[in-house]
């Protein structure tokens, strides 16, 4: 039967007679089924949220799930679980299972100003943790791929998928408990979560069950030490000042106002006056770049057939400096999105498939401002066009750039493809299919500005079939860039970290084609670039072949969130089957220049059916040692140890002078 027949059907169906459910038995079902209870709220509650809060709200969420006061709480409109004949069971679960839903979907919701926001949208107050970050444990790479599979749906289709595969309700009755929670278009979110069986070749229902979405079984980290001290110092400091402050009020005499020395809120800064006048815009000379000895955005010239359009310049530069309500502002990690300290320089300004766009860099930030163009029905007043099309505006952080990451600039997405803005110096562009290694490059045609023929968007991707990155040549060398979904284009690097190359070898192509999938997870992350490095290659027990571990490092523009891979990539029949994720972490110099040093272990079953842990190091790893469900040692920086399936074990290492490595976490 066709889906959409389904939900009429189970629209009509009569409802049962109402029934209440008290406080004890709602708190009996909770802490009976709270893990599970928790697990859902985790699941539907958005990626965006980071990994640390959905734990928390999740817990939060289903402390909050009690009946208010000490009287029953009417079920009328709240589903029950169904046996086949209709009757109802467990009806405190159901009833505390509605009140989770209802919660994770209101804070999937997004703020909207003037109005009040619900309890849900806001940080819990309880449980609170200080000076820790809490996580589930990873899973594999499927549990990985499901992950960010989910992320891409909304929050009405996460929790349909949820209650098809983990609740293992029928169509009809997921329709009816997502109606009663509140949710918006259950038909549209049925149909996406349908569309979600499997991941690879694992059943994406069974995934749900692993440790990797379970916010009850948890890792601990601490928080960034360096940044908590520099906070804990400013607040001493602060309240100093604010001390010296009131004793200075305290005074007798006039003293200043409450706004200090500055000046009438009506006057006009003089540096703001003229940020906000295109005439005073910069513009570097076409061949300033030949001659000067740096090479970054800061060289770029002003380009674009509308470089001369004052009225859509100074229309930029106004919304910068005040963006209305309906104009979407976005920013990368750590970006301030204020006003310009003065006249920017203007790097592009003309129209972008449907779109007016002007590009501007003020030494700190590349800046993207983009709007409806003229097609018989222009932008109004409000920002938007009459099919309901905003003014964009976007910032991204470059400071420190040189010639490896300026080399292109993102002019805007449409209909699941990318154009770029190429720098000066570029002398040639081409196409490079990652997940196709022993693929030719595809020429890529640009026109007199710079600007390229649109490519496909891995960034807009729903799957990863393909990976198109730019190859620029410029100085005889071949450059990869990816689109991560933000302004600045990641730079692509293989080799040690202390001298990365560019992706051109066979060796390293046949790497990036089976960690390019594993991307998405630092996409929207402010990466500045990823460098892909085998630290070791081990012979796999029972004559299995040979298996190489790979470190991949994301880093940031701010310095800060670094995020790091450790890669099992066994032999496999497809040359682009992603690797197994072996361990992760965030904010650590692992595998960096500062610590290139790296240690991962991983469950590993052959074809004959055997269970192995397996591990390896770098080249300072001396001996490994596994302890707890797994116990053995080898000298060297490879172990291979005869295990069983699901078994845990605590992996460390030591290097040459005895000193202690610790795994990858």
């Amino acid at each position: 039967m066709p889906q959409d027949k389904a939900v009429t059907a189970s629209v009509t169906t009569p409802e049962p007679p109402a029934a209440t459910v008290g406080v004890e038995q709602a708190e009996a079902a909770l802490v009976e089924h709270y893990p599970r209870l928790v697990r859902i709220a985790y699941l539907v509650l958005p990626p965006s949220l980071g990994r640390n809060r959905r734990v928390l709200t999740a817990h939060a969420l289903v402390q909050r799930s009690l009946p208010r006061g000490r009287t029953a709480a009417d079920m009328s409109g709240i589903p029950a679980p169904r046996r086949t004949d209709g009757s109802a069971r467990d009806l405190g679960y159901a009833y505390v299972r509605g009140r989770v839903l209802r919660q994770a979907l209101d804070a999937g919701r997004p703020l909207r100003r003037l109005a009040r926001p619900r309890r849900a949208q806001l940080p819990p107050l309880l449980p609170h943790v200080w000076g820790l970050r809490l996580f589930p444990r990873s899973g594999g790479a499927d549990e990985l791929a499901l992950d960010q599979r989910l992320s891409g749906l909304s929050c009405a289709a996460r929790a349909a998928f949820v209650l098809r595969a983990l609740e293992k309700l029928p169509d009809p009755e997921v329709w009816r408990v997502l109606d009663a929670a509140g949710a918006r278009d259950v038909d549209t979110a049925l149909a996406a979560a349908a569309g979600l069986r499997t991941v690879g070749t694992a059943d994406a229902g069974e995934l749900l069950e692993s440790s990797e979405f379970d916010p009850c079984s948890l890792q601990a980290r601490p928080t960034d030490l360096m940044r908590r001290r520099h906070h804990a110092r400013t607040a001493v400091a602060a309240a100093a000042a604010l001390a010296v402050s009131g004793a200075l009020f305290g005074l007798p005499g006039g003293g200043w106002g409450p706004d200090g020395a500055a000046a009438p809120s009506s006057s006009r800064h003089p540096a703001l006056e003229a940020a906000l006048d295109p005439a005073k815009v910069r513009r570097v000379a076409p061949t300033a770049w030949e001659r000067s000895t740096r090479t970054d955005f800061s060289v770029w010239p002003a380009r674009g057939p509308l470089a001369g359009d004052r009225e859509l310049l100074r229309r930029a530069l106004t919304v910068w400096t005040r963006p209305g309500t309906a104009v979407r502002v976005t920013a990368t990690p750590s970006t301030p999105p204020g006003p310009p300290m003065g006249p920017p320089q203007l790097l592009y300004a003309g129209r972008v498939d449907r779109a007016r766009v002007v590009l501007f860099h003020d030494g700190l930030r590349v800046v993207r401002y983009a709007e409806p163009a003229p097609d018989g029905r222009g932008a109004g007043r409000s920002g938007r066009t009459a099919d309901g099309k905003a003014v964009a505006l976007d910032f991204a952080r470059a400071d420190g750039a040189d010639a490896t990451v300026s080399g292109a600039l993102v002019l805007g997405r449409s209909d699941g493809n990318v154009r770029y803005l190429t720098a000066p110096w570029v002398r040639e562009t081409s196409v490079r299919d990652l997940l196709d290694p022993a693929g030719a490059a595809r020429p890529l045609r640009r026109d007199a500005h710079g600007v390229t023929e649109p490519l496909e968007s891995p960034a807009m991707a729903r799957d990863c079939a393909s990976w198109d990155t730019l190859e620029v040549h410029a100085d005889g060398t071949e450059r990869l860039l990816t689109d991560l979904g933000e302004l600045i284009p990641a730079r692509l690097t293989s080799g040690p970290p202390s001298s990365p190359e560019d992706v051109s070898a066979a060796a390293d192509r046949a790497a990036w084609a089976r960690t390019a999938c594993l991307l998405p997870t630092v996409r929207s992350h402010g990466v500045r670039s990823v460098n892909s490095w085998e630290y070791a290659r081990q012979p796999l027990p029972e004559s299995n072949g040979t298996a190489l571990w790979l470190c991949t490092r994301a880093e940031t523009w701010r310095g800060t969130g670094d995020r790091v891979l450790a890669q099992f990539q066994a032999p496999a029949e497809r040359k682009t089957a992603p690797g197994a994720v072996a361990a992760r972490a965030e904010d650590t110099p692992a595998c960096g220049v500062r610590e290139p040093r790296v240690l991962a272990g991983v469950l590993w079953k052959s074809r004959g059916g055997r269970w192995y842990v397996l591990a390896a190091g770098s080249e300072r790893v001396a001996s490994l040692e596994v302890s707890g469900g797994v116990e053995g040692r080898a000298k060297g920086r490879l172990l291979a140890v005869r295990s069983k399936e699901g078994a845990e074990a605590a992996l460390y290492g030591r290097d040459g002078e005895g000193g202690r490595v610790d795994a990858l976490r």
